[in-house]
């Protein structure tokens, strides 16, 4: 896999974000998006030997389109500026919790979790946290889970979500509008000889994380409990 030649091409992409460069350059594009697809390809083979749910996953059914839907955008550059793939194995639309790869130039991370879950799978998360405390905690709170992971949720509730006591000693881990978290990491990451065995172990931590939130969703979605 040539992981230089995917920064290029997005780096050449962000500063001829327009129709008529990215046209021109169709086949570095279409090269860039294989060298991305190999790059999932070896990490999906990686995961699969922790997590059995990731076992037969195909590269291209966990890419997203590099188009940008600007309808409701201010901004309406045509094209995304970054390489994103998940990996999760109920498909990349999933309300599951995956794991997500990102390549953009001066932002790169790896992540993973339930993003804007709807609200009887927000409510249920919420209560398995609360009712599952300890599991929980020796999940988040785990100095090996924190190093890669230190903050659950993007954006946040000020105040105690409705049906919680606002006393609760952990009231802050239910206020997330998002169970998801993320590892920011330098572009020099991806480009690592040892970038495999890295992204590896981050995602070993994140498992953890993802059983507790799949077997939450799982419960809801199988039987409709809440």
């Amino acid at each position: 896999m040539n992981v230089p030649f995917i920064f290029q091409f997005l780096k050449e992409l962000s500063v001829n974000n327009n129709r008529e460069w990215f046209n021109a350059h169709k086949e570095d594009y279409l090269k860039a998006h294989a060298e991305f697809d190999k790059l999932l390809t070896d990490i999906i083979e990686r995961i699969s030997l922790f997590d059995d749910e990731i076992k037969g996953i195909q590269a291209k059914d966990c890419t997203f389109r590099i188009y940008r839907d600007t309808r409701f955008s201010p901004d309406k550059t045509p094209y995304k500026t970054h390489f994103g793939g998940y990996i999760n194995g109920r498909g990349k639309k999933s309300e599951h919790c995956g794991y997500y790869v990102h390549i953009e130039s001066g932002n790169c991370l790896l992540a993973g979790g339930s993003i804007c879950p709807p609200p009887k799978i927000m409510k249920a998360l919420r209560q398995s946290v609360y009712y599952n405390i300890e599991e929980y905690i020796s999940i988040v709170e785990d100095p090996e889970f924190k190093k890669y992971f230190p903050v659950i949720g993007e954006t946040f509730l000020k105040t105690a979500p409705k049906g919680f006591p606002k006393d609760f000693k952990y009231i802050d881990y239910l206020k997330c509008k998002e169970f998801v978290c993320s590892y920011q990491v330098p572009d020099k990451f991806f480009l690592s000889k040892d970038l495999l065995d890295n992204v590896s172990d981050a995602f070993k931590q994140m498992k953890r994380f993802v059983d507790f939130t799949n077997f939450t969703i799982d419960d809801v979605l199988d039987n409709d409990t809440i």
